[in-house]
């Protein structure tokens, strides 16, 4: 899959959304070049078509889009909303074009509504159900925030209502809004600590128990890998390798397009631009990508300094390096919402005690 953020429109108003009043329509790309996209990512050999947003539904033009992308190649297409623009016309254009569609929320009613608004908890779930009757619900997004670190397993709960195919966590990345309000929304480093292990049991307890639920359990954060490492090492390598999602992508692992149409290497940061289709292909930029200098830094993980550099668990992690930027000025600092101590570290401090 490669997914295009097709605009940062939205008719919510969700404290960290990457919607930005700036980013308006006039900056969205046109009906042709949105085909255009299309045309890339086939070219590329992407078989699935991702839309995201902002909220993708409020795009008059995205059913033609992705009427285009079906019959025309025959992929699969996959869309994001949040409810918030989902009405029975746009419902039936899914079904007729049969988009597998994630719903996002934020927790429960109560937790969710101070995050995303009064009412986007039930304008949320309404769309749950209504695509769960379709057999369209492909996923159900959660972003992790101080406010519903604590009910987290309410989405796996959801899914399992309303025939959900996957669950996916993200930890909370300062991009749009939450860049301006981290001290409200962030989780300590010790909260996810023990959000990741309880995340770790609801994959062990919905992944593996088919009696009850038929949906899979995915988290999007680099050092959830440390947890697995921990919690279960003896399948710890198939897992990273075939099921984890959550690694971090920007050191060339990843490729993706903006609503104006231009390349970028991670789905958070909005600073690192590759190029526009409008003057390069997909296919062109991503060679170029797995060649540029900053970015085979970046993938080289001894690159990474301070406490990330020195940890041992470093290469099947190496933390968010857009969190580290936001928070340190530089991308290869350490990322600061992980609570692990290295082990080399623990050693020093022993030794010191003890010469003390």
């Amino acid at each position: 899959m490669v997914t295009w953020r097709c605009t940062r429109r939205c008719v919510g108003n969700c404290v960290y959304c990457s919607y930005v009043p700036k980013f308006a329509k006039d900056d969205e790309v046109s009906t042709e070049t949105g085909k255009k996209i299309v045309d890339e990512m086939y070219n590329f050999g992407a078989k699935w078509f991702g839309i995201s947003g902002g909220e993708p539904l409020v795009r008059e033009d995205i059913f033609e889009i992705i009427e285009y992308a079906k019959k025309t190649y025959g992929m699969e297409v996959s869309l994001i909303t949040s409810g918030f623009a989902f009405d029975e016309k746009r419902l039936d254009l899914l079904t007729k074009y049969e988009v597998h569609t994630a719903v996002s929320i934020d927790g429960d009613k109560a937790t969710n509504d101070v995050v995303r608004g009064t009412g986007s908890y039930d304008k949320a779930t309404h769309a749950m159900k209504k695509l769960g009757e379709k057999g369209l619900l492909d996923c159900i997004v959660t972003t992790m925030n101080k406010y519903n670190i604590n009910v987290l397993e309410h989405t796996c709960q959801l899914a399992s209502e309303y025939g959900g195919k996957m669950v996916v966590y993200h930890n909370l990345v300062p991009v749009g809004r939450a860049s301006d309000n981290m001290i409200d929304l962030a989780p300590t480093p010790e909260q996810y600590e023990t959000a990741l292990n309880q995340l770790y049991d609801y994959e062990v307890k919905y992944n593996r128990n088919k009696k009850n639920n038929n949906f899979r359990v995915n988290v999007y954060s680099p050092f959830y890998a440390r947890i697995v490492k921990q919690r279960n090492p003896t399948k710890f390598w198939d897992w990273f390798t075939n099921e984890f999602l959550g690694k971090c992508t920007i050191g060339g692992d990843y490729i993706g397009v903006t609503e104006n149409g231009d390349y970028r290497p991670c789905g958070f940061h909005e600073g690192y631009r590759l190029a526009n289709v409008k003057n390069k292909s997909l296919k062109t930029a991503w060679e170029e990508l797995q060649t540029n200098p900053l970015h085979l830094k970046l993938r080289d993980k001894s690159q990474i300094k301070g406490k990330c550099g020195i940890c041992e668990y470093r290469e099947i992690c190496g933390g968010c390096r857009t969190r580290a930027e936001f928070y340190t000025g530089d991308l290869f600092e350490t990322d600061p919402a992980c609570a692990y101590i290295p082990q080399v570290m623990r050693e020093n401090t022993e030794l010191f005690q003890k010469k003390k």
